[in-house]
């Protein structure tokens, strides 16, 4: 059986391999706690029936010790198996979210494509968070419950045999049966509050993200509502789970009621017999009772764990979610610069089943040249740029990298010599300075205002009151949109990579700050190799070569004076644009 062919539960606990060695300790010290807790209840009903025959002190000296030494280590026990098991717990919790965070980070962004944002953070926090109920309330009470559960039955047997079967009887059906049954009924709830909780907190980040959206269009309140919906459903199931764990503690209390009232029945008849004493009596009652403490949380525990499998599933998804790009197993270095790229007949498409994104571009980025790749929206210009950034592999042609094909190369390596800037470049809720130098996290001052300055912010940023400590708020909020592009723009002239693509540098500005924007831009990437990603035509006299694509398909190319004069695209392009 493969990875990926085994339960998701199993994928999961492999996280907690690495610390088998802490597992036993807490799995042994609450097996020690619980047996502790049996053999106490069990000693002070001797202690106490023996006490009524009025014997000398000696007779029960050793019981009073006994009573005294289990108190003690049943406390101590407890104590080591709780520090020791959610230590393990959040160790494997660890662990599993930077395994998560290093899925996300080799597949995104394409890869995420079937994933709501909001509903990945709920998978990233609460899905994982109810990984430590595994080991927490799984594996340890059920191996702990099955340890002294047995030697319960055993040393019951030593004292009435039909006693400690019906004793045994119990314990199973409180501790299997039950919780066996509860398990099967919850998953299918726990599977719709799973989904639920993910799809509540995918609505409140789209409403919270959107909400200047929602009321510059009035929609707060069907959004609110859909919210409020959404929530609802979640308590809904929520009530369904507390409602199951209830039958089961009902369930497993009434299991541990008529046994210990047989139990009882069956060793007053051994009384009345002669075959068993008062005081091993009065051990063996309360011995049967407080054996039900082991199997008491499995109930409850069973329904939280069909939870869980639910949360695995969603979790393995994401370590299953297939990889756009093919990472070699044994990449050769990059070559020296200077880097030329060349495309040949590229075809891209984002499934098997997709219609064709791009089909059949040719494309030459020759150290030192600009080419412009323009169109109207949804004509595959941000596809090729992901094939560049090796976000997305082709599912024809070749691109190669000074003569070798980009797909042999590790994928990090080639954003090392290929970047730029993204169509929406993220902005962390920090200072100026840090988001710069994000791109280089060594770079000195004199590089962060060489890129400040290359890219127009320098002066801006040293007339800031705080300067470069200014703080840009969440997603840039304290920024405009120009400053926030330029800012970008900074970015990538510091990372300076050998080729760079600048995807929709101009997006979501007004024509005055496009203008401004796009001849700076041309300005900082003269000389440098350069694929400008538009729909703006603003300054692309200056490139090289312009291609204009048109449903993913190349369908003029040439400089921007001979196609402004030569009928197509491009012309009734520039028609629109000047009108």
């Amino acid at each position: 059986m493969t990875a990926a062919t085994r339960p998701p539960f199993v994928r999961l606990l492999a996280f907690a391999r690495p610390l088998r060695a802490e597992l036993l300790v807490a799995a042994a010290a609450g097996a020690g706690a619980t047996a502790a807790g049996i053999a106490l209840l069990g000693v002070s009903g001797y202690l106490i029936a023996r006490a009524a025959e009025h014997p000398s002190v000696t007779a029960l000296t050793i019981a009073v010790v006994a009573v005294r030494a289990l108190g003690v280590s049943r406390g101590v026990l407890r104590y080591v198996e709780r520090l020791t098991s959610h230590d393990a717990a959040f160790r494997v919790l660890g662990d599993l979210r930077v395994g998560l965070y290093r899925r996300l980070a080799r597949i995104a962004p394409h890869g995420l494509r079937g994933f709501r944002s909001g509903d990945l953070l709920a998978r990233l926090v609460s899905d994982v968070d109810d990984i430590q109920d595994v080991i927490v309330r799984g594996v340890l009470p059920v191996a702990a419950a099955a340890l002294c559960g047995g030697v319960t039955v055993t040393a019951c047997a030593f004292l009435l045999t039909p006693a400690a079967a019906l004793l045994g009887a119990g314990l199973l059906v409180a501790g299997a049966v039950v919780p066996w049954t509860l398990g099967r009924l919850a998953r299918a709830s726990a599977r719709r509050a799973t989904a639920a909780r993910g799809d509540l907190a995918a609505r409140m980040v789209d409403v919270f993200s959107g909400a200047r959206e929602l009321i510059a269009h009035g929609a707060e309140d069907r959004a609110l509502a859909e919210l409020a919906r959404a929530d609802a459903e979640v308590v809904r199931a929520e009530r369904r789970n507390a409602r199951a764990a209830a039958i089961g503690a009902g369930l497993a209390v009434g299991v541990a009621g008529l046994t210990v009232w047989g139990v009882l029945v069956l060793g007053v008849s051994a009384v009345s017999d002669g075959t068993l004493g008062r005081v091993p009596l009065a051990a063996l009652t309360l011995t049967a009772l407080a054996a039900f403490e082991t199997v008491s949380p499995l109930p409850a525990a069973a329904v939280r764990l069909a939870e869980t499998t639910s949360s695995a599933r969603r979790l393995t998804a994401v370590l299953d979610a297939p990889d756009p790009v093919h990472t070699p197993a044994t990449p050769p270095p990059l070559p020296e610069t200077p880097i030329h790229v060349r495309v040949r007949d590229l075809w891209v498409r984002y499934g098997p089943q997709e219609p064709w994104a791009v089909q059949g571009l040719d494309l030459d980025l020759s150290p030192g040249r600009r080419v412009a790749l323009v169109g109207p929206s949804g004509a595959g210009k941000s596809t090729v740029a992901a094939v560049l950034l090796r976000f997305l592999d082709p599912a024809r042609g070749t691109v190669t990298i000074n003569g070798r094909d980009m797909t042999a190369f590790a994928p990090d390596d080639v954003r090392r010599v290929i970047g730029g800037m993204p169509q929406n470049p993220y902005v962390f809720d920090s200072t100026i300075q840090e988001n710069l130098r994000l791109a280089r996290p060594g770079a000195s001052d004199e590089a962060l205002r060489s890129a400040a300055r290359r890219a127009r912010l320098l002066d801006w940023i040293e007339a800031l009151p705080q300067g470069w400590n200014t703080p840009v708020g969440t997603h840039g909020a304290a920024l405009s949109g120009g400053e926030r592009r330029r800012l970008a723009l900074a970015r990538a002239l510091l990372a300076d990579p050998p080729v760079m693509v600048l995807d929709e540098p101009t997006a979501h500005l007004d024509p005055g700050a496009r203008a401004a924007l796009t001849a700076d831009l041309l300005d900082a990437t003269r000389g440098r190799t350069t694929l400008l990603i538009t729909h703006d035509l603003t300054g692309l006299d200056e490139v090289d070569e312009i291609i204009v694509l048109d449903h993913g398909r190349p369908v003029q190319r040439g400089s921007h004076q001979d196609l402004a004069h030569r009928p197509g695209p491009y012309a009734r392009l520039t028609a629109w644009a000047t009108a």
